[in-house]
């Protein structure tokens, strides 16, 4: 007896942000086709990998939204994270074998000693399980081989490096911390590192992403709460696109200069220069839509405005089906 075909998703347009809290043990790009489902999205990606052993924070666009989700990979993080002392392992955390036992042995003001060393611009060296790509590959496909590559160390910077709780006696010794760190920080790699500063070695046991940018916890979502939403729930959990041009310089165009914008032709006018520019239209003459409509991210340069990247007129015409998705707020 055969089974029954499983009923195809009609994907339809979607275009925003949504907040994930990702589970552990799911990837990040596990979370977003779950989410991607979910929406019935058409299009969708992510600002950046978190692992399947951390859960936290996880920016997912969809539609437009995708556009601009490259802006976003520059963003700090933080990051709250347990290390257990005196055990190290073959991948610096619980996933691994281990490889190394060591009594504890530091004091209270040891740790905050070694922490105050890792605060500021450090050296790190990329771990062997982690997507960073060696000729073509990612470097976990060497480890998963038993291999080992040369990886130059790369700069860093942790902003704070803040001790949350401890225990250096006992059968289980920890510490737990906050970090708020510039792109690219391995926190794995961190916590091996600290552990090795120590004396005893150290691997993390638990790690939650807080803060991303301008996006934290409170801003974010279950899978089991947009689960348990029905289909316009799950719509109103869409932040809108511009959401991601945070912190760029906001510039209002008349209906006639918008679309020459949308063309790909430089604005002239009286704007000062700027890397990072938010482009917005005027509200469409449609009820019930008061708000300017985004149009896309530029620069402006001895008074021009100058393109980077636009929306197109059909993803601005879809997106007006979703009140929020284009608005300035």
């Amino acid at each position: 007896m055969k089974a029954a075909p499983h009923a195809r998703v009609k994907r339809r347009p979607v275009h925003g942000v949504i907040l994930l809290d990702k589970p552990l043990n799911l990837s990040s790009n596990q979370a977003l086709q779950k989410v991607r489902w979910l929406l019935r999205a058409e299009k969708g990606g992510h600002t950046g990998t978190l692992d399947p052993l951390a859960s936290g924070v996880l920016p997912l666009c969809f539609g437009a939204a995708t556009k601009f989700s490259q802006l976003h990979l520059d963003a700090d993080k933080t990051y709250e994270t347990t290390i257990r002392l005196g055990v190290q392992t073959t991948t610096a955390d619980a996933e691994g074998e281990v490889t190394a036992e060591e009594p504890v042995r530091c004091t209270a003001g040891q740790v905050v000693e070694v922490l105050d060393r890792f605060t500021g611009e450090i050296e790190q060296v990329p771990p062997m399980h982690s997507a960073l790509k060696k000729d073509g590959r990612p470097l976990y496909d060497y480890a998963r081989e038993g291999q080992t590559v040369a990886r130059e160390p790369r700069l860093v910077r942790i902003h704070e490096l803040q001790l949350l709780d401890l225990q250096l006696k006992g059968d289980s010794p920890f510490l737990s911390l906050r970090v708020k760190c510039s792109k690219g920080t391995y926190i794995r790699t961190l916590g091996e590192d600290i552990g090795r500063a120590l004396g005893c070695g150290g691997h993390l046991i638990a790690l939650r992403r807080t803060r991303t940018g301008v996006f934290d916890l409170d801003q974010s979502i279950t899978l089991e709460r947009l689960q348990a939403f029905n289909e316009s729930e799950r719509l109103d959990q869409l932040k809108p696109v511009a959401c991601l041009l945070d912190g760029h310089e906001a510039v209002s165009l008349e209906a006639d200069e918008a679309a020459r914008f949308l063309s790909g032709l430089r604005r002239r006018g009286g704007w000062p220069d700027s890397k990072r520019v938010a482009v917005f239209g005027p509200p469409p003459q449609q009820e019930g839509y008061t708000q300017p409509v985004l149009l896309g991210a530029a620069h402006v340069r001895a008074g021009e405005l100058i393109p980077d990247r636009l929306l197109s007129p059909i993803e601005i015409a879809q997106a007006l089906s979703l009140p929020r998705a284009l608005a300035l707020s």
